[in-house]
This record gives C-alpha cells, sequence and structure tokens, in this order.
C-alpha cells in the first residue's frame, strides 16, 4: 500500500499525511488545531524478539521519559505518546531541513564558513548544557541525530539511549553509541560522565571544520585504537579557520576527560560569548506613570448585580483577591489582609476570617492580628485561610479538621487567630494555593511542599493519606516550578518551560491526564485516567507553552504565552465556551468573540468560567444560575439551568482586571479605569538648558526637574563607552552650562528641546561672567563691555576660563621659570623631565591665547566706537529735523524734551540694544 496516499484524521478533519524521508519510522501529520506540522513516530513491536521489544519498548519510553523533561529551543519538542497493543507512537516536532549529516554531504567539499559553524557550534553547545543541566547524559550525540529547520536552528534529538544521571559526578558503565563518536573511556570500557557527550560535540564540529569524519578506519577495533591514541584522519584548515575556534575543537577532542570544558564553559569561551550576546534581543524598558481608579467588585450567591466593596476603594486599593466557597479575602497596595464572610446563610464558621472569633462578618474588615505584617498573597480553602509575608513566612487560621494548619492538629480543630507556621522560618515561601482542604506551596529555592487532605493523590506524595505537616515533593531535577495551583480535589504544578504536571482526581479530564488518540490510521484510541497520586505531565498540553492555569470543580482553564485561551473537562453548562453543550474528550482552543484577543486573566467557579482580555473586557460564560455570570442568559439545554456556552461581555466593558477569582457561585475581582498616563523617558539634557549647575559639595548638584517632577541625571559618555557620572559632577567647576554646549552634550540621545527652541538658543546672544578677575577682564573697563554673539565670543569665553580651569589650590603654584628655562632659585639648568617644563609651556600657551584676545578686544572696540559716532551722528540728524518740523507748524508746546543721547552710566551695546535694527550702520 502506498504510504503517501493513506489519509489521516487529526481531531475530526481529514489530512493527507506523508511519509518523512529517510526514517521510515515516523510519519508527517498536519494538525488540525493550529495547521502545523508534527511527526508521528511509529516504534512496531511485533516484529522483534522477546528480549528486542524489551530493549526497544525500554528505549523508546527512556526517550519519552526525557524529552517530557525537556523544554529548550535547540531540542526536539515533545507532544504526545501512545502505547496501542504492540505499538509505540510518539509525536514530535517536525524539523523542515533535515539532518547535519545531510547538509554535510550537500557541500560537496565546500567549506562553511566560520560564521556558520560557530552558530551551529553555539546550538549544540546550548543544547547539551540543557540537558546536562537537567542530568542527563545523551550518549549518542552524531550528525544524523541533529536535526535542522530551514531557518538553520539546531534541534539536537533522538534520547532513546540517554541516560539520567543522580549528579555531576555520576558516572556510567553501559557501552552504547556510534562507534565515530565515541570517547576514549567508552572504547576502553571505563566509567564515563557528562564529559563523554563534551568529546561527541567535538566530533560534530570537526566534521563541519574538515567535512570528514574525525576518526576513520576500516574495522571498529582499528577505529578504537585511533580514538585512544588520538589518531585523527586528517587536521582543521588552519588558514580558513580562526585559532580560537581550532583550540575549542581540540579542547573537546582531549584525550583525558577531566580536562575537557564543560558545556557551561564553552558557552563561556569569548568566541560563544560574543554569539550569545548578539542572539539575546533586549529593549530598554519605557516607564508609564499612569493615574488609575481602582474598585473591587463581587456577584453572585444569588446576587447577578455586581456589588461595588465601598471599603475597598481609591484610598485602600486591593492589590489581590481571592474567593474561598465561604468567605472572600483582599490585600491592599498597603499589604494589609481584609477578610469577610459571602455565605447567604447561617453557615457556621471555624475562624476563616482570622478575626479571633467566628463572628459573620459581612463587610471587609481588617485583620488585625496581622498588622505590622506585610502579606504579599492570601489563599482561601473551603473553611480556612493562608497567607504569605513580603518576608516569605506562613500564615494560617480557620479549621484544621483535615490538618491544614500545617502544625500536626497541636493548635486544636479551629484556630481562630493568624498563626505562624515555624517549619518555613528557615525557607521563605514564594506562593500558596489551597484547595477545599489541603494547602500546596511553592518555596523561594523552587522546592514544592503540600499538607492536607490526600484523598485522590491530589497532594502529589504517591498516596492518599492525609498529612498534618508540610511534606515535600518529589519533583523531577529537570524541571523548574515557577506556580502551583490547587483546584477543588487535584493539584497543578507549572514549569519554567511552559509543562504541567498535575495530580489528584481526574473526573471529566479535568487534569488533562487522559490520553486522547485521533488521527492516526488503525490506531482511534481513548484511555481515560480516573486519578493519579504523583504529579504526572499533562500530555494533553505538552503542544502549548502554559503561562497561567485555573482550575474549577469540574473544569479547567489555561493561557499559553501567546494569550490564547484553552479549555477542558466538562461542558455540560457550556463551560468550556466551544458554542455547544456536548461532550469534548481533549483540549479545547477558543475562538469565537476571543478569537484574536489576547487573554490576561481566567478563572473557573462552580460549571463558569470568568476571563479578561488584554483590550479592557471581561467575558463570562457557562452556567447562569444564582448571579453566577453577572448577567441572565437565555438558554436552558437540561431544563431548569439557564446557561450560555459562548464567552459574552459583561458589566464593566473597556475595564482593566489586575486580579480575578472564582470559586463555588462567587466571583471578585479588581477593575481599574485609567484616569491620566504619562510615559517618562530617559532625558539627557536633563539640565535646564543655558542655566547655572552650581555644586554646594563635592559630589553634589542638583539636575533640573521633568515635567512630571521625577529628578533625572544626564550622564555624559567619554570616550571609552562608558559613563564618567552625572553632568553635575563633571562640569561643577565651569560654573556655567553654555547652550550650545547642552545641545551639544544631548546630541546623542534623543533630546526632548524642540526644534524652534534650540534655534533660538544657537542664535542667542551671551555675555561671559566669569567667577573671579582674569587677565582678560582686567583688560575691560566697566564702561567698555561689549555683547556679541555667542559664537564670536566662543573663543573668548574659553580663554578666559582656561586659567581657572588648571588653577592648582593656593600654595602649590610651582616655582617661576625664567626665559632661560631655570627654576627661580636654583642654579642648575631645568632637566628634561623636570615639571617646570610642561608648566613652562602651558603658561607660554595661555599667554598667547590672551594676547590674541586682546587683540580681537581691541579691534572690537574700534567697531563699536565707529558705530556709536555713526549713532551720534543720527541723533544729531533726527534732533534737528524734529526743529524744523515743529517750527513748521507754528506751534510751540511746554514739554519736556527727551533726552536722547546716551546716559553716561549707560555703555554703548546697551544703547545699541534699546535701539531698532535701522540704527546699527553696516560696516
Amino acid at each position: 500500500m502506498d504510504r503517501g496516499a493513506r489519509r489521516a484524521t487529526v481531531h475530526g478533519v481529514t489530512k493527507n499525511r506523508t511519509p518523512l524521508p529517510l526514517n521510515t519510522h515516523a510519519t508527517l501529520y498536519r494538525r488540525t488545531e493550529d495547521d502545523s506540522l508534527v511527526v508521528w513516530k511509529e516504534v512496531d513491536l511485533t516484529r522483534l524478539s522477546e528480549k528486542e521489544r524489551r530493549d526497544e519498548r525500554r528505549d523508546a519510553l527512556n526517550e519519552i521519559v526525557i524529552l517530557a523533561l525537556l523544554q529548550h529551543d535547540n531540542i526536539i519538542a515533545y507532544y504526545n505518546h501512545f502505547m496501542d497493543n504492540t505499538t509505540l507512537l510518539i509525536e514530535l516536532e517536525y524539523c523542515n531541513g533535515g539532518n547535519l549529516y545531510d547538509k554535510i554531504l550537500r557541500q560537496k567539499d565546500k567549506l562553511f564558513e566560520e560564521e556558520m559553524v560557530v552558530w551551529y557550534l553555539f546550538q549544540i553547545v546550548s543544547a547539551v548544557s540543557c540537558i546536562h543541566k537537567a542530568g542527563i547524559l545523551h550518549r549518542d550525540i552524531k550528525t544524523l541525530n541533529i536535526f535542522l529547520t530551514k531557518a538553520n536552528l539546531i534541534k539536537l534529538g533522538d534520547y532513546g539511549l540517554a541516560k539520567k544521571l543522580n549528579s555531576e559526578y555520576s558516572m556510567a558503565e553501559t557501552l552504547v553509541g556510534t562507534p565515530y563518536y565515541m570517547s576514549p573511556e567508552l572504547c576502553q570500557g571505563v566509567k564515563y560522565n557528562f564529559k563523554s557527550d563534551i568529546w561527541a560535540v567535538g566530533c560534530v564540529i570537526f566534521e563541519l571544520l574538515t567535512l570528514k569524519r574525525t576518526f576513520d578506519a576500516t574495522n571498529p577495533l582499528n577505529l578504537c585504537v585511533k580514538i585512544v591514541q588520538g589518531i585523527r584522519a586528517m587536521e582543521v584548515d588552519s588558514s580558513q579557520y580562526s585559532l580560537e575556534l581550532i583550540q575549542m575543537v581540540h579542547a573537546c577532542l582531549d584525550q583525558d576527560p577531566e580536562q575537557r570544558p564543560t558545556a557551561d564553559e564553552l558557552l563561556d569561551r569569548p568566541l560563544l560569548r560574543k554569539r550569545r550576546r548578539s542572539s539575546t534581543v533586549t529593549e530598554a524598558p519605557i516607564a508609564v506613570v499612569t493615574s488609575r481608579t481602582s474598585e473591587v467588585y463581587v456577584w453572585g450567591g444569588g446576587k447577578s448585580t455586581p456589588q461595588k466593596l465601598d471599603v475597598i476603594k481609591s484610598g485602600c486599593s486591593a492589590r489581590q483577591v481571592c474567593a474561598g466557597n465561604t468567605h472572600f479575602a483582599v490585600v491592599t497596595v498597603e499589604k494589609e489582609l481584609y477578610t469577610w464572610v459571602n455565605m447567604q446563610g447561617g453557615t457556621k464558621l471555624h475562624g476563616q476570617l482570622g478575626h479571633g472569633d467566628k463572628a459573620s462578618y459581612r463587610q471587609p474588615k481588617h485583620v488585625e492580628k496581622l498588622q505590622g505584617k506585610a502579606i504579599r498573597q492570601v489563599s482561601c480553602g473551603d473553611d480556612f485561610t493562608v497567607c504569605v509575608t513580603d518576608e516569605g513566612q506562613l500564615y494560617a487560621f480557620g479549621s484544621d479538621y483535615y490538618g491544614c494548619m500545617g502544625v500536626d492538629k497541636v493548635a486544636g480543630a479551629e484556630v481562630l487567630e493568624p498563626m505562624q507556621l515555624d517549619f518555613f522560618l528557615s525557607n521563605p515561601v514564594e506562593q500558596v494555593s489551597c484547595g477545599d482542604n489541603h494547602v500546596v506551596v511553592l518555596t523561594r529555592n523552587k522546592e514544592v511542599y503540600s499538607w492536607g487532605c490526600g484523598e485522590y493523590g491530589r497532594l502529589g506524595l504517591d498516596s492518599e493519606e492525609d498529612y498534618y505537616t508540610p511534606q515535600k515533593v518529589d519533583v523531577p531535577k529537570a524541571l523548574i516550578i515557577v506556580a502551583v495551583q490547587c483546584g477543588c480535589d487535584g493539584t497543578f504544578l507549572l514549569t519554567q518551560s511552559g509543562k504541567v504536571l498535575a495530580c489528584g482526581l481526574n473526573e471529566f479530564n479535568k487534569l488533562g491526564l487522559n490520553q486522547c488518540m485521533s488521527g492516526i490510521i488503525n490506531h482511534e484510541a481513548y484511555h481515560e485516567v480516573p486519578y493519579t497520586t504523583s504529579f504526572t505531565l499533562a500530555k494533553q498540553l505538552s503542544f502549548y507553552k502554559i503561562r497561567t492555569i485555573a482550575p474549577g470543580k469540574t473544569h479547567t482553564a489555561a493561557i499559553d504565552e501567546r494569550g490564547r485561551l484553552l479549555t477542558f473537562g466538562c461542558n455540560k453548562c457550556g463551560q468550556l465556551g466551544v458554542g455547544n453543550y456536548k461532550k469534548r474528550l481533549g483540549i479545547n482552543l477558543l475562538g469565537g468573540p476571543l478569537g484574536g484577543k489576547q487573554v490576561i486573566r481566567v478563572s473557573c467557579g462552580d460549571e463558569f468560567t470568568i476571563a479578561a482580555t488584554d483590550d479592557n473586557h471581561i467575558f463570562a460564560w457557562g452556567n447562569g444560575g444564582n448571579g453566577r455570570l453577572a448577567m441572565t442568559p437565555t438558554e436552558r439545554p437540561h431544563g431548569s439551568d439557564i446557561c450560555t456556552s459562548w464567552p459574552r461581555p459583561i458589566f464593566g466593558s473597556l475595564h482593566h482586571v489586575p486580579d480575578l477569582s472564582c470559586r463555588g457561585w462567587h466571583t471578585i475581582l479588581i477593575v481599574e479605569k485609567v484616569l491620566n498616563s504619562k510615559t517618562i523617558r530617559s532625558n539627557s539634557s536633563g539640565l535646564s538648558i543655558g542655566t547655572v549647575v552650581q555644586s554646594s559639595s563635592p559630589g553634589g548638584g542638583s539636575g533640573g526637574g521633568r515635567e512630571d517632577d521625577s529628578q533625572q541625571e544626564s550622564e555624559t559618555p567619554d570616550p571609552s563607552g562608558g559613563f564618567r557620572g552625572t553632568m553635575e559632577a563633571d562640569r561643577g567647576m565651569e560654573g556655567l552650562v553654555s547652550p550650545t554646549e547642552a545641545m551639544r552634550i544631548s546630541s546623542g540621545a534623543s533630546s526632548s528641546c524642540p526644534g524652534w527652541l534650540r534655534k533660538e538658543l544657537e542664535n542667542a546672544e551671551f555675555i561671559p561672567m566669569p567667577d573671579s578677575p582674569s587677565p582678560l577682564s582686567a583688560a575691560f573697563s566697566e564702561s567698555e563691555k561689549d555683547t556679541l554673539p555667542y559664537d564670536e565670543l566662543q573663543g573668548l569665553k574659553m580663554a578666559s576660563e582656561a586659567p581657572l580651569e588648571h588653577k592648582p589650590p593656593a600654595g602649590a603654584w610651582p616655582p617661576r621659570l625664567n626665559p632661560a628655562g631655570t627654576c627661580a632659585g636654583k642654579a642648575t639648568p631645568l632637566a628634561p623631565t623636570c615639571a617646570c617644563s610642561t608648566l613652562q609651556v602651558e603658561v607660554e600657551r595661555l599667554q598667547g591665547l590672551v594676547l590674541k584676545c586682546l587683540a580681537e578686544q581691541q579691534k572690537l572696540q574700534q567697531e563699536n566706537l565707529q558705530i556709536f559716532t555713526q549713532l551720534q551722528k543720527l541723533n544729531k540728524k533726527l534732533e534737528g529735523g524734529q526743529q524744523v518740523g515743529m517750527h513748521s507748524k507754528g506751534t510751540q508746546t511746554a514739554k519736556d524734551e527727551t533726552e536722547m543721547d546716551p546716559k553716561p552710566d549707560l555703555d554703548s551695546d546697551s544703547w545699541c540694544l534699546l535701539g531698532t535694527d535701522s540704527c546699527r550702520p553696516s560696516l
């Protein structure tokens, strides 16, 4: 039968499938959810002997375990697997560029460019570093197992022979791998460790540099001899590649394993460190100051209209909210905790409010027993509450029936006031999450602890026993846990790579643990997992990188890194949001009203879901009974229940939702409206242009303020590329920053100075005002000060202030120099290295500048004198003209004549400024 003609239905949609080239054990499929290509690797165990079947099955399952733990851009991604009788199927990422072996063959003796080799080396070593940090030894790195995409991205695959070591010092003994890439210790049959993979990396890079195998022989025995003796087939062309790259390859191929570098040490070498920096995209953060109004709303439990809490308002803004089955809790921005009941009846309380009594407070009340404690996060159980402080300390109060207080029930059945758990005094807590009757915490060193009710294995401790004190959960070393989330009777762990682990009751597949296999010819199957007592990978979610997960009573919602919303579990009341009430077996990627939107918050209650999007809309769907949806749906799929199966926008459109929590029939959320927003950008010209910069103390100085009253310090770059400090520190001795100088300093950065202002400043007139008398200023008389354009007097100003800039402290002047080049008071001639010769050159230079400036000043004085003479002549003519005019009219009135001549105390330049442009004749 022609395999290329076979068709496959993936999740209900028919697609053609095509076999992968050069691999008879894998078939290419197209996923209908997102139209992406995946590979199903089929391992047929029927044709093998019992021992071969056992070994093949072991290797395949080993590959699944390894790939399920790893998540890296340069490692083949694992999505799913399924065992169907004697056939094992594994769903893997598809690489459309073949493998590195074929890439080398296609070169046809044309060597790779060094830049390309370094790029491949960087990616390979990055992948090896990732698996080694996870404690995994690959043991079969070769060009056939290194796959490529069309964008030249490396993907390290085929982990069937990989082995997990407990530490970096652990050793393996099994003889496995491909002979051409075996390390000397493997050939000699001695123990080996991660350095064996480094040897294989060296062989791969050697092939990239030479297009030939590193070691070659006619038989395996001869090959092993050459490997042990280090007799390579050829050497790398040193004229084609840099010495640094060649030395790196030789280091990987060192005969002594201890001398070989680790993967991290290779990445830290200059050649790869430069590539790591160039491949890292960094964006300068932009600070935005916003003015918002914050309000808290609650609904449900019979109230379909959202109720605003007047106690939690702008003067006491909420930071985090949490809903329990019987009560609410809010953490404010002042890091205070408020609690109150959400019950409609007279259900008995157990101290879960933490106020020291069992009263039913209907309005938010501050937990005074935690006064002075900075509360960072709170979580509510069925009838208890647990909170975390900024210091990572844990406090609990409420019912201890299932041991949720974590103190082995020594505090009694009910704890009415917050009680600190001493267990975490030396191991600070980062996050806490509560189910109905159990607690799970994540510590700052990424350890997971759980305690409370253990029914259905919700604690992840491989048993259903109840535990009354915190118990450490066994988590694979390769996984870094970043968040924990408890459902009613289950628990989720979220890893840094976006993987999801779950344990507990899997009713309706609300944990995503069921194995659903559709679309593979002759392998249609569905396997239900009722519950699990240890944390298990949610394989159906492996295709997505999950960033947020929200468990409800019968279903769960999750948000991936692209802001897409996923739902799974029971759909009886339309709580999955797929537009119908039919049973759903797998993961549902929501479209419809949420299509194209980025979901930022989601929470699930009892048969309903609430979600908020980045465009400030709030959606609700599912069972609308008892006011759960803050609206009244019209659909009745099951008689009495009123439901909606499509996400529908509810109250508060255009509200930003910082936090949201649903439990039972209740919802509590924070909504914000932005009143004003201002972006703060770095201002290199933070000093007011043209203003005086004063420094009252060494290192002191005051910068110019921004419009938003935030102080900025302008930093001036030095020639070395760094920063010498603030402008105040650098120019504190000058006393004045000119407009042109300030504009020049800020020219390297984006200046906020308007163009019209810059033009005015450049054309402005400037009067130099030195701090103390100088030779140049002494030459001017008080009545002869001139005002000239700044660009003409820039040289004058620099010359006048130059002696001040180099003036040493009092009493520190060197001996005077005489024309003979000797120091005054000394008879010996000045030596070439004497400091006086340097000072003499500086003094002569300054004297030359002063003489030049004096000559320029005299020339300007003469020009001003000519202008003054012309003005006097014009004034006399104007006066005579006025008298003639008055006589011609024949009327003479008694008026005070306006004195037109300049006053004695007014200099000529000031007079010119008072006149019009017509009074200044052209020279």
